[in-house]
């Protein structure tokens, strides 16, 4: 892995809660919210600068706009909300140029299990009954944040372990 497992390390604490409460309020209201988004993207502000090299920070932020237009291009099209695009913007930033194949594996096994877990769970009667305002046991559209926020963070935890100790 290309992320110095040191970046990853300063990055977890403060990714983590985010990446959970998006995973929980998209499922509950299928909504990411905006203060969410930019939590991440604040997170990627002050915490990137201290864990990466500058350059490789700076960089960060052509990540998170290329991202952003392709997100905007496939929210008007329907293929995607809006919250997602946004979301997936600002995650982009945290992934290295160089381990955008494995982050992107990652996400397609991620999207899958998460996709394959809700539409089980949600079948279970006493599952609904904890949380039977939840939208997103009701709607047919896939809360696209489960898989979303735990991918970030399978990727920061796995480059914690795997990524460049020459950071």
């Amino acid at each position: 892995m290309i992320l110095p497992a040191q970046s990853a390390l300063w990055f977890l604490p403060f990714v983590t809660p985010i990446a959970l409460w998006v995973a929980w309020s998209d499922m509950k209201w299928m909504k990411i919210h905006n203060y969410a988004v930019l939590a991440l993207v604040g997170v990627y502000l002050v915490i990137g600068l201290l864990a990466l090299p500058f350059q490789t920070w700076a960089w960060g932020w052509a990540s998170l706009a290329v991202v952003l237009a392709v997100g905007f291009v496939l929210s008007t099209v329907g293929l995607l909300g809006a919250g997602d695009a946004k979301f997936a913007a600002a995650m982009a930033p945290f992934v290295a140029l160089g381990d955008l194949s494995l982050f992107l594996m990652l996400l397609s096994v991620v999207v899958v299990v998460s996709f394959v877990a809700h539409r089980l769970v949600r079948r279970v009667a006493l599952v609904q009954g904890l949380a039977p305002q939840w939208e997103s046991w009701h709607r047919r559209e896939f809360p696209l944040g489960l898989a979303l926020g735990p991918s970030l963070l399978f990727y920061l935890c796995l480059a914690s372990i795997f990524g460049n100790s020459a950071g």
